[in-house]
């Protein structure tokens, strides 16, 4: 089972400061672009995809699966495990993975997003394996 470990706290901005308060509300939101119709995270102004400066929030479901992880449990005070999860919206993001039994994680596996506190209060986002 993984262990909990003290989570580094977000470098929060005036470009970003929405997405980190929806996640105190246990919201997770992403960017969606009006020009290319493409959703984008991390969350940013401008569309990575086209450049256009016409992008608004929008929820996410925050469902999706695994699409690579590793698992790090050399050097380190408490094993976790990161992965790429590719959400129901069509992006992949970085994340950690939390409340599983790392070897029992795989590919493909479907996930949800939950949230748990940084070191200085502010929640972020985490994925948990769906039963």
């Amino acid at each position: 089972m993984s262990e909990p470990h003290s989570l580094p706290s977000p470098i929060v901005n005036a470009e970003n400061q929405a997405f980190w308060q929806a996640a105190q509300e246990g919201k997770l939101i992403l960017k969606l672009c009006h020009s290319c119709k493409e959703v984008h995270y991390y969350p940013r102004t401008i569309c990575p995809h086209c450049g256009s400066n016409d992008t608004t929030w929008v929820n996410s479901e925050g469902l999706g699966e695994i699409y690579s992880f590793t698992v790090m449990r050399r050097g380190v005070e408490f094993p976790f495990a990161m992965a790429y999860v590719l959400l129901k919206e069509g992006i992949s993001l970085l994340t950690h993975l939390t409340n599983c039994d790392f070897n029992m994680i795989r590919i493909g596996q479907k996930v949800r997003v939950v949230f748990q506190e940084t070191q200085d209060g502010q929640k972020t986002h985490l994925f948990e394996p769906l039963n």
